[in-house]
């Protein structure tokens, strides 16, 4: 190559270096926050998406529905204002079924974190069989709702469950576990079964507690019962404030194992004995038995508000309670 064909090649090379520069100069630079933070919505964006469809717009229709007559099928209806509120709190059915909801949680959220708790402390020990005891523990909790619903519904009916067969094989007469006033024990029966679900968390927050602690106290002469009570329960403290909210949610809006055992039917729509007639019972029957969906939407906005009261409550008497391994209200 001669010296002109490399002085042009020089020249060329130069100007493609001076062309690329000029157009990464005039390109914005992107920083490493501005990425990550690009990334983050990205990855997200497909919750978002789903949470903004499926969750805040029906909740902004329903809103929407409370303030009329809508019946789901008419295209006739009429804005009533704050009409289906006024009828919801002057009406006693509303009441009694609130109550029966807040005594069903009053109940079965306590039951099913002391009997979760105590199978978790059970499977922590140094058993042989630990990992089996486990499954099996757990196994009930996978089952589908639909499921456990049909199978507790023959394992109590009156005339060929076996919960009578063996009352009858010695000398007790059978009972109507279906109805008054036994249906609500069966009820609680359906939300111990899945007992195991809180087990694993249980158990999660003991294999989270310092073993050093137990062992100093056993230093001390604590016997097991006080390190359980003085150790085991502030350090799990924010494993059972979990465990108290989202059961205290669950249990209010309770309505699969009522629909899965009914007692009968009334028109097109299951009904159930008058002690197991909880709130969602009474949502349900608005909307598909009497066709009432702005009334039914004015109920369930009623106790979507009457759960954040109980929540913010929860939250504010149990702050002094809850022990924290790291200060939530921590700056980084």
């Amino acid at each position: 190559m001669t010296v002109d064909q490399l002085s042009s090649a020089a020249r060329r090379t130069r100007s493609t270096v001076t062309a690329d520069g000029a157009r990464q100069a005039g390109r914005p630079r992107v920083s490493m926050t501005a990425r990550r933070h690009r990334a983050f919505y990205m990855f997200t964006s497909p919750w978002i998406i789903g949470f903004l469809l499926l969750t805040i717009v029906p909740m902004a229709y329903a809103l929407w529905l409370s303030f009329t007559t809508y019946d789901g099928i008419s295209p006739h209806w009429t804005y009533v204002g704050l009409g289906n509120y006024r009828e919801l709190f002057s009406d006693p059915t509303t009441w009694d079924s609130l109550g029966r909801a807040g005594l069903f949680a009053l109940t079965s959220v306590p039951l099913s974190i002391l009997s979760g708790l105590g199978l978790a402390v059970l499977v922590n020990r140094p058993l042989k069989v630990r990992g089996l005891l486990r499954t099996l523990l757990y196994l009930p909790a996978v089952v589908p709702p639909v499921g456990a619903g049909i199978a507790f519904k023959t394992l109590f009916d009156q005339n060929s469950g076996a919960a009578n067969g063996v009352l009858t094989l010695f000398g007790f007469d059978a009972v109507g576990w279906m109805a008054d006033p036994y249906a609500r024990y069966v009820l609680l029966m359906t939300v111990l079964w899945t007992a195991g679900n809180i087990m694993i968390i249980s158990l999660a927050g003991l294999q989270d507690v310092p073993r050093e602690l137990h062992e100093a106290a056993r230093i001390d002469g604590a016997s097991a019962w006080r390190t359980f009570r003085s150790i085991t329960v502030p350090l799990l403290s924010p494993v059972l404030l979990f465990q108290t909210v989202t059961g205290v949610i669950a249990s209010v809006q309770t309505i699969m194992p009522l629909l899965l055992a009914p007692v009968g039917t009334t028109g097109s729509v299951t009904t159930v004995p008058q002690s197991n007639y909880l709130y969602m019972m009474h949502v349900f029957a608005q909307y598909f038995a009497l066709g009432r969906y702005g009334y039914a939407s004015a109920l369930l906005w009623v106790l979507f508000v009457l759960i954040l009261i109980v929540t913010g409550i929860i939250f504010k008497f149990t702050s002094g309670m809850v022990f924290y391994n790291v200060d939530p209200e921590a700056k980084k």
